[in-house]
């Protein structure tokens, strides 16, 4: 009989969850982070919070509203979006998802509306809009009144649905066991931390943009987001130590099967030292919200494409990992702008209406 031989070939896998993933991740993340930071001054009407939680608020709304087209982008066409209401699946993580994200950001906009009435009836009244914005702004503001029972209503139901689409977004991936690198409790951990810190960058950042903001606003960001830093810090320790003591099995494979690459090397220092560094200059240069606010973003968007994208190039099967390289069409570069590009529109769309200038104003 003649001997069989069997030669293995390391076969590639294409990455299933695109660059638009990644930005419904970030963006989703952003908006429950900063709708976290919206609640001391609109909610539980905390005087030096005003002017944040309505930056927050905006940070929030516009990053609600891009998020979910990013992930109908990566469903690849619209229409399969119906499926998850026509077949829902409660073993499904997504499947649940597709309930949590309407709850989330229709509760979020009334939410908004609720708190911005006010300033709405307002801008209307001053003047130095167009015949058709001021109508805009008589129309959404009303009698410039604000409910307050409704306002409250409206912020806990957008609480809870920030709260479940946090949880979602983090088992979704965690539940993913051929992964090893996602499958840990403490993935939706640094989820949420990290949603929390780029929350508090992109308000800072937008709070820059008004204008030179104050030391007291500025510091009091700095100090919540160098709590973020910190338990972010020690996530990325216990994971470690899970890993090189082998006390989690999980941990210590994908230890070891990110060891053998220097990418990941050089990923784990970088997002280690940025972290580090906005928290460093958070406690002792709490001014520099500028600085400190890109990186928090950065460190943001980085993490999750860092573990979306590279954990997909980790090898289930082979020698190897699986190769990317991020293209210009739609599905790579041009998705990542096109996104950015809707988030900048609708920016610009709702501070024509409510300015910058106005939302960081001290008194209503």
């Amino acid at each position: 009989m003649n001997p069989t031989i069997v030669e293995t070939v390391n076969v590639v896998r294409d990455v299933a969850w695109l660059p638009w993933a990644v930005q419904y991740f970030f963006l989703i993340g952003l908006s429950y982070g900063a709708f976290v930071v919206s609640l001391p001054g609109i909610v539980w009407r905390r005087s030096g919070w005003i002017g944040i939680s309505r930056v927050a608020l905006l940070v929030a709304l516009i990053c609600g509203l891009s998020a979910p087209v990013a992930l109908l982008a990566d469903l690849h066409q619209p229409g399969r979006s119906y499926h998850f209401y026509l077949h829902f699946t409660p073993s499904s993580w997504m499947s649940w998802g597709s309930f949590f994200i309407p709850v989330y950001v229709g509760a979020l906009m009334l939410y908004a509306w609720l708190a911005w009435r006010p300033l709405l009836a307002q801008q209307a009244l001053q003047g130095g809009l167009s015949p058709r914005l001021a109508w805009l702004c008589r129309l959404l503001g009303g009698s410039g009144s604000q409910s307050r029972g409704a306002l409250l209503v409206a912020a806990a139901l957008a609480f809870v649905g920030a709260s479940l689409v946090a949880l979602y977004t983090g088992m979704e991936v965690m539940a993913v066991r051929a992964i090893p690198l996602w499958h840990t409790p403490l993935l939706p951990l640094l989820f949420v931390v990290t949603a929390l810190a780029g929350g508090i960058g992109l308000t800072l950042l937008l709070q820059r943009l008004a204008g030179p903001p104050s030391a007291d606003d500025t510091a009091r960001l700095s100090r919540a987001l160098a709590l973020t830093q910190g338990a972010a810090l020690v996530i990325g320790v216990v994971w470690l130590l899970l890993g090189f003591s082998g006390l989690s099995p999980i941990h210590a494979q994908a230890l070891a099967q990110l060891a053998p690459s220097a990418a990941w090397k050089v990923a784990g220092l970088w997002a280690a030292g940025s972290t580090a560094l906005t928290l460093w200059l958070a406690l002792r240069h709490p001014g520099s919200g500028l600085l400190i606010g890109l990186l928090a973003v950065h460190s943001a968007w980085l993490m999750r494409w860092t573990i979306l994208i590279g954990g997909q190039q980790v090898p289930k099967t082979g020698a190897g990992f699986y190769p990317y390289q991020l293209p210009l069409g739609f599905d790579g570069l041009l998705g990542i702008v096109g996104t950015a590009g809707l988030w900048v529109f609708l920016f610009i769309a709702i501070t024509t209406l409510l300015p910058l200038t106005r939302l960081t104003r001290k008194a209503a």
